[in-house]
């Protein structure tokens, strides 16, 4: 009944799509949620403090930490997207989510995400700037500079993610509804689709290597640059306190790297790996980002 009431006289456009969260964890829900709510209001206290801080710091006016800023805002619209909805899911049993609303969660989630990554590749030319040509920091990254960057990024997320949406309207899902996720994914609503899908695949597989894969290649190229400057530093002093600089920035890569890099690839190839898995990874990879960032330029940063 919840499979085909929702369904408009076309029979391939439901009005309603289901989320039915973790299968197989169902009646762990209440446990998961736990976390996650932690998790969650983590991320909104400690990018709010950030921006507060950062906004009413003065002397916190500088590259790196406005990209923090802008990095600060995207994580607070992942995880804003999503976590409601999931805690509704796991609290409440409501997973009904309309089919607008599931293609703009879509939309934002991914967009943001790869204005994330775009935040992380600013953060690194900062860090490569800074330390490979420090004289000319100031002059290459000024104010102008970095609005004009951050505008290119959130531009570039927007353009290039804005099909995905439309994408997946245009497919008929006749044979059910119902989304074995806890938030609307592009490739869970790929996988109900009745339809051929290959060309969404591929679109899905470029833009992801031009946003992530790009950046991720880019912000290695920079740090070769940076630790080339590094290692003909004249003092092991120098070099150590050198390379504290770019501590922070390659902490919060890793942590948030990791987890979609994985759920990137296992959607796609990994087809022996438990949907449990790679469900909770995707849900880690919207919570603990925005949850650990905040924490680790707090911790490793002495003026915040």
């Amino acid at each position: 009944m919840l499979t085909m009431s929702a369904y408009n006289k076309t029979d391939v456009h439901p009005s309603t799509f289901i989320l039915i969260g973790i299968p197989g964890l169902e009646a762990a829900h209440i446990w998961i949620s736990i976390p996650f709510c932690m998790f969650y209001l983590l991320a909104l206290l400690g990018n709010c403090s950030l921006l507060f801080i950062i906004k009413t710091d003065s002397s916190l006016h500088e590259p790196m930490y406005l990209f923090l800023c802008m990095l600060a805002v995207a994580d607070l619209i992942v995880c804003t997207t999503a976590v409601p909805k999931l805690l509704s899911l796991f609290w409440l049993h409501d997973g009904v989510i309309p089919f607008e609303a599931c293609l703009v969660q879509v939309f934002l989630i991914h967009s943001c995400s790869t204005m994330e990554s775009g935040f992380f590749l600013a953060m690194a030319f900062d860090r490569y700037v800074a330390i490979c040509n420090p004289l000319r920091h100031s002059a290459i990254l000024t104010h102008s500079e970095i609005r004009g960057m951050g505008l290119a990024i959130v531009l570039r997320g927007t353009a290039l993610l804005s099909p995905h949406p439309f994408l997946l309207r245009w497919l008929p899902y006749c044979r059910t509804n119902i989304i074995s996720h806890t938030y609307c994914e592009f490739m869970a609503l790929i996988k109900i689709a009745c339809a051929e899908t290959r060309i969404h695949r591929a679109y899905s597989l470029i833009v992801a290597f031009l946003t992530g894969g790009v950046d991720f290649i880019l912000i290695i190229c920079s740090y070769v640059l940076i630790f080339h400057t590094v290692f003909h530093l004249p003092s092991k002093n120098a070099r150590l306190k050198t390379l504290a600089t770019c501590g922070s920035h390659v902490c919060i890569i890793f942590v948030s790297y990791t987890p979609a890099f994985f759920s990137f690839l296992t959607h796609r190839f990994g087809h022996q790996v438990a949907p449990q898995v790679h469900i909770f990874v995707a849900n880690i990879y919207l919570l603990v980002p925005p949850m650990v960032n905040p924490i680790i330029y707090g911790v490793r940063t002495k003026k915040i």
